[in-house]
């Protein structure tokens, strides 16, 4: 084989990898961006549940526990006599939210969860009355009940107490029946607007393209950054089968920029693969003070008129980790910030002092958030 032919050969291999790569990193369009108007809507609601193992709120803690158990015996026609006061120990007060899904009908059932406002000590093996769920609108959308699952286990006994998992919360598979649909204007106007999840101009260019290409030229143009706006079929009856088709067209999104998240409380740090970072030297030691007071009693000599006396012999001392200097080169990728990092013996907190540092310097070519 000639020298040329293996060169051939060499090139088309290296093509072919390219196109893996980048068939690898395509990802479908509904996984990178969503429709606008297609949303999910929360929902929340305050309600009882009854039937607890003596495990419910204290009465004297909560009283709006008692209250609510009154305003609902009353709306069933169940009136106490003037001045009796209810000692309740299974029931408990809990707040019910859930999220209402797009296209959402009626009669359609929806999962609910339920948390535990008051001291209930566990909500296993309670029932929840009927609550409404409101919107941010004030209206009602759904109403939740049905016995509460909590995955989870406690025992108590001569003043000890242990658990398993969380029991001051818990859900209702399919516990909330939808009572009032949102509308929606999805598919009722001439266009749809795709929109981002991040925004970035590369990828909603892309986007264009893969849309044009497919559908046909001209059925999509980008708005800005984020938005993606895309004509629909003059038929009604066509623009369900159309959307789907859109969404499932692949586009290889544009390269996240280098970014380095830094989480402060508890001292997490990621980077992604297009950290890198200019020549730089990194030195780390950790400095010491330790100071030890000793107290000795000083007793006088006999017959000396002197006096007992406290004297304390205070010693400081200081020590310095050696650590030896770390030559970072340019260009350096994720594995080799790591590696040097690592040699340089860094703990989380103090990797995230040095990445300061070296954003500072200018040595850092990422962008370092902190949360």
């Amino acid at each position: 084989m000639s020298t040329v032919h293996k060169f051939l050969i060499g090139v088309m291999w290296l093509f072919a990898a390219l196109l893996v790569s980048d068939a690898a990193r395509a990802e479908r369009i509904k996984e990178i961006a969503s429709i606008a108007g297609v949303r999910n809507n929360q929902l929340v609601g305050y309600g009882v549940v009854v039937g607890l193992d003596r495990t419910g709120d204290q009465t004297t803690q909560t009283p709006f526990t008692v209250q609510s158990m009154i305003n609902m015996l009353s709306r069933l026609g169940v009136t106490l006599p003037p001045g009796q006061s209810l000692q309740l120990k299974n029931v408990a007060a809990v707040m019910v939210t859930a999220d209402l899904p797009p296209f959402a009908r009626i009669g359609q059932p929806i999962d609910v969860t339920i948390s535990s406002v008051g001291d209930a000590k566990s909500l296993r093996g309670g029932t929840l009355v009927m609550t409404p769920l409101k919107g941010a609108d004030g209206q009602i959308y759904a109403m939740a009940q049905g016995n509460v699952v909590v995955v989870g286990a406690g025992a108590a006994a001569a003043g000890t107490r242990t658990t398993v998992n969380h029991l001051a919360a818990g859900r209702i598979a399919s516990g909330a029946t939808v009572e009032r649909e949102v509308p929606t204007t999805v598919g009722q106007g001439d266009v749809a607007n795709f929109e981002l999840r991040r925004s970035d101009f590369g990828t909603a260019q892309r986007m264009v393209e893969a849309i044009n290409k497919s559908m046909g030229p001209g059925t999509a143009s980008a708005v800005d950054g984020r938005q993606v706006q895309v004509r629909l079929p003059a038929n009604p009856a066509e623009r369900v089968a159309f959307l789907g088709a859109v969404e499932n067209l692949s586009v290889t999104p544009m390269q996240m920029p280098a970014k380095v998240i830094v989480n402060a409380r508890t001292g997490s740090v990621v980077m992604n693969q297009a950290v890198t970072i200019e020549a730089c030297a990194v030195a780390h030691g950790n400095l010491s003070v330790s100071v030890q007071a000793d107290t000795q009693v000083s007793q006088p000599a006999p017959f000396s008129a002197g006096q007992t006396a406290a004297v304390t012999n205070a010693k400081v001392d200081i020590q310095q980790e050696q650590r030896q200097l770390v030559n970072l080169k340019a260009g350096a990728n994720l594995a080799d910030v790591v590696k040097a990092l690592n040699a340089v013996g860094a703990n989380p907190q103090d990797l995230i002092a040095i990445l300061q540092a070296m954003k500072m310097s200018g040595s850092l070519r990422a962008e370092l958030e902190i949360i």
